[in-house]
């Protein structure tokens, strides 16, 4: 009776193990398909370039290179290591949005 309830046991960690992974592997590219868009370009209110998708690129990189991505993020999923941008916007914008209507 034991080797049978432990082979049970086996087969739902299996279980448990593929759904875990697929799961995973469903939410990871969720989250590549839909990622903020790079726009070719930023213009100013006169029309001219701020800047191209090119140069954001570039300071991704750059980022990358120097390990920012280490430091907290801009999503929320980096923020268990430093703080999070995109918390730290919209708390500022509460706070000022207060003091405004004050």
């Amino acid at each position: 009776m034991k080797v049978q309830s432990s082979r049970r046991l086996w087969y739902w960690l299996a279980i448990v193990f593929v759904a875990s992974f697929a799961t995973l592997l469903w939410v990871g590219c969720e989250i590549y398909l839909q990622k903020p868009p790079i726009p070719a370009r930023v213009l100013a209110g006169d029309g001219s370039t701020l800047y191209t998708g090119a140069q954001i690129r570039r300071g991704q990189a750059v980022w990358m290179a120097a390990g920012g991505q280490e430091l907290g993020s801009l999503w929320g999923h980096g923020s268990y290591v430093a703080s999070d941008g995109s918390a730290d916007w919209l708390h500022r914008e509460a706070v000022t949005l207060r003091a405004s209507l004050r």
